[in-house]
């Protein structure tokens, strides 16, 4: 993102992030996260991570969103925040949601938040260096 859009939508998008993991369900880790997606166009994709008790069937906060967004014909992203409440580190994606999110490019800001509202922003490819994607298979 520009640094005058990430200065006027990156409060936004924090807050987005905050207000999507109040819906999180997490009744086995209690481990509730929320997840807010930029996309090209400007609008804002929010998602909670939801359990299972078939615990491989949980999905993350920030694949929520992505999938709402690509339901709704979205698939060019520029940021996305995390939010949770844990107050040691930042919240950082998962593998798989990092793999999931370089299938729609590596050039992304992705806010990595603690509870007090400190946060830093990393490039998707600093999260997933020497990534795999969509055109590697073009090469086949």
């Amino acid at each position: 993102m520009e640094p005058a859009e990430a200065e006027r939508l990156g409060p936004l998008l924090l807050q987005r992030s905050q207000e999507a993991k109040v819906a999180a369900y997490c009744p086995y880790s209690r481990f509730a996260v929320g997840a807010a997606l930029l996309t090209a166009s400007g609008q804002i994709f929010s998602g909670c991570n939801v359990e299972n008790a078939c615990y491989s069937l949980g999905v993350c906060a920030e694949r929520t969103a992505i999938q709402k967004a690509v339901s709704e014909g979205h698939t060019s992203f520029k940021a996305m925040a995390i939010a949770s409440d844990h107050e040691d580190n930042f919240i950082v994606p998962c593998g798989a949601c990092r793999q999931v999110m370089r299938e729609f490019g590596r050039d992304w800001d992705v806010y990595l938040t603690k509870p007090d509202g400190t946060y830093i922003v990393k490039r998707l490819e600093e999260l997933l260096p020497l990534s795999f994607g969509p055109e590697d298979l073009r090469k086949l």
